[in-house]
């Protein structure tokens, strides 16, 4: 058991972390005032490989796990970067693809999510279904050795700059009539598939959209993987989902924790003394960096179990890591903007934006609510609640 990074891993977080703080946080809030996108931040990380770490080598990536893609990510929110699409194509979409897709399907995808040439939405949740996935009603019916793919979709990240969206569906089982859930690949510019921008009180240079797709007509090699193995691909998915997830909310955390204490080492009111001499803010910063350290541990734990193979296991650590990580980035915002003052509103000190940005860790991949269930019911043993 090792609880310390390799030296590798350490490497590629300081070069990740110096490629997007040669950027900073202003780029990023500059793109996202004006509805822009981090294209040239995603495009060099794609070129310099950031991207494709966790893509296996003989499709052109570097062949680790998610933990060194979630390091990726954890580093460029740190760097006040944060590209939620991290979250989605190359950590969802790309190991889904990896592990169930054809051979034609990785030799077509694989090589461009390795150098980011590539982006894949992906769309599970519904106006209708919310947390509850068994409900989607997205349907796909065979037709002419093809599909028909028709349904609606809710806050799926990054349409607009994806080439396609890994859209979750259901087709009905041969033998016994009921629906069972399968994944297909939607190029975006296929006829019947339509996006719609939802207005967000969020400064973000990622955009939410719905998905309306009317009889959407793919080929046969739209389906990834097994019909038959769709569970399977899809908590393939999701753990990394909420791995990458927890690193991007440790990411915010440590940003702001930074920008607090810097600001308490500098900022002087009472007889000379700096007030991070304080308890009353010392100690809450400390308590700030204790929660990201340790939802940091839980992170790396995730993770460990995933590149392992140990879905279930992964499945429970990651849950508890989002949970914890999300938090920890609500209270290190909190305190930065209540240790700068009116400061912390200020958009000079770039921290006012985050109030609302840091509360999606708390809702998204998965609510707050749902992981707090899996671990009653999972961890705990006790009776399902709804």
């Amino acid at each position: 058991m090792n609880f310390t990074e390799s030296e590798e891993r350490i490497a590629l977080r300081k070069a990740a972390g110096d490629l997007g703080r040669s950027y900073g946080h202003q780029y990023y809030l500059e793109r996202a005032r004006s509805g822009g996108h981090t294209t040239e931040l995603w495009d060099e990380a794609g070129r310099l490989g950031y991207l494709g770490v966790a893509v296996p080598e003989e499709y052109g990536g570097g062949g680790a796990g998610i933990g060194d893609l979630a390091a990726v990510c954890e580093e460029f929110c740190a760097a006040g970067t944060p590209m939620l699409l991290m979250v989605v194509s190359p950590a969802i979409c790309a190991t889904v693809i990896a592990r169930f897709g054809t051979d034609e399907q990785k030799k077509n995808w694989l090589p461009r999510f390795a150098t980011g040439e590539v982006r894949m939405s992906f769309a599970i949740t519904e106006p209708d279904a919310g947390s509850n996935s068994h409900k989607i009603t997205t349907t796909a019916r065979r037709d002419a050795g093809g599909w028909i793919l028709s349904g609606r979709k809710v806050f799926i990240s990054g349409v607009d700059e994806a080439d396609a969206v890994l859209v979750v569906g259901r087709t009905e089982d041969a033998k016994t009539g009921n629906l069972k859930p399968a994944l297909f690949i939607v190029p975006t510019d296929t006829p019947g598939f339509e996006y719609k921008k939802i207005e967000m009180d969020l400064v973000s240079a990622d955009s939410q959209f719905g998905l309306f797709l009317d009889d959407v007509k793919l080929p046969a090699e739209a389906l990834v993987g097994s019909e038959d193995a769709a569970i399977a691909q899809l908590f393939a998915g999701l753990n990394p989902e909420r791995i990458m997830g927890a690193s991007f909310s440790l990411g915010v955390a440590r940003y702001a924790l930074d920008k607090g204490v810097a600001y308490a080492k500098d900022r002087s009111v009472w007889k000379g003394a700096a007030i991070g001499s304080h308890q009353g803010l010392a100690h809450p910063l400390a308590q700030v960096k204790i929660e990201t350290e340790l939802a940091k541990l839980m992170t790396q734990k995730a993770a460990a179990l995933y590149d392992s193979g140990d879905d279930f296991g992964a499945g429970e650590a990651a849950n508890m890591a989002k949970y914890a990580a999300a938090e920890a980035a609500i209270h290190a915002v909190d305190q930065s903007v209540q240790v700068h003052g009116g400061n912390g509103l200020a958009s000079e000190y770039g921290l006012g934006t985050l109030l609302a940005a840091v509360r999606v860790g708390r809702i998204a991949p998965v609510s707050r609510e749902m992981v707090l269930n899996f671990v009653a019911q999972h961890s705990l043993g006790l009776p399902k609640s709804y």
